[in-house]
């Protein structure tokens, strides 16, 4: 089993699986791991501040040990005060607070789904977990924005033509498609990256002029349709509107994909189902 890795912020930031993190991972010089602390003061700079559905400013707060009442849970307490409960000297909240600070808007969306469904269910301990927030934690956690301004594309990628696509329309993915983590589970997997690693897609089509613009204006325009997507109630509902990408087999995400046979593993690249929506 591989270890996980030291703090080193200039090593994710040579890797394009951490792309999106990256105007906030160059923030972050210090040489110790990161803590609330660090990411309290990034908030601090944000103009106008990060708030919840409900209004409140977020913040991040120390994790509460032991068993909680409901307003004092993960989720109604982030929606309720805006907030975040984060342990320390821990890669998958800190990738958490990350996306937070690159994503905030459809981080917020996502709350606030999980935080009606919770009402909705009557169970207040969490256990009756339902569709909705079946749908929200595979976003949250595994999610990954997949754009592109050729509709053909989109649709290899939902029919999972994985070495059509990845392959043989290699040049046409690396100028109009995009793919951007959004769950923060995918990237601490993606510390120690491995065949069989899959994220969850949410496919949009995006005009040709997206492709030219700068990261930050890429991930705000991002951010909003994402939220925009999760804050409609006839959407976010099933984990069938998500498609499953083989983020090993991206171009240029891994050197080893530089090999066409890399894509006749079909245990990884796996043959067609059922296939989302595309919105």
């Amino acid at each position: 089993m591989k270890s996980t890795p030291a703090w080193n912020p200039a090593s994710l930031l040579q890797s394009a699986l951490f792309e999106p993190l990256s105007p906030v991972l160059e923030r972050l010089a210090s040489a110790s791991f990161p803590d609330m602390h660090h990411f309290n003061d990034l908030l601090a700079a944000y103009r106008p501040a990060i708030t919840v559905k409900q209004g409140h400013v977020l913040s991040f707060v120390p994790q509460e040990p032991g068993r909680m009442g409901f307003e004092s849970r993960y989720e109604p307490r982030c929606y309720l005060n805006g907030e975040v409960q984060t342990r320390a000297d821990n890669w998958h909240d800190l990738f958490n607070a990350l996306v937070w600070l690159t994503f905030p808007a459809s981080k917020a969306a996502l709350n606030s789904r999980h935080f009606q469904a919770l009402q909705e269910s009557g169970s207040e301990d969490g256990s009756q977990r339902g569709s909705v927030r079946d749908m929200a934690t595979l976003l949250d956690e595994s999610g990954v924005i997949v754009v592109s301004s050729n509709a053909l594309l989109l649709d290899m990628l939902r029919a999972f033509q994985w070495k059509e696509l990845f392959w043989h329309e290699r040049n046409k993915v690396r100028e109009a498609m995009g793919f951007y983590i959004l769950g923060h589970g995918l990237y601490e997997k993606s510390l120690n990256p491995y065949i069989g690693m899959t994220g969850q897609g949410l496919l949009l089509q995006v005009p040709e002029a997206f492709f030219g613009w700068t990261l930050p204006a890429r991930l705000a325009y991002l951010d909003e349709r994402v939220a925009e997507y999760v804050n409609n109630p006839v959407l976010c509902t099933s984990t069938s509107e998500l498609s499953p990408v083989p983020v090993l087999g991206i171009p240029g995400w891994t050197a080893a994909n530089n090999d066409a046979t890399y894509y006749d593993n079909t245990t990884y690249f796996r043959p067609h189902r059922n296939t989302p929506r595309l919105l």
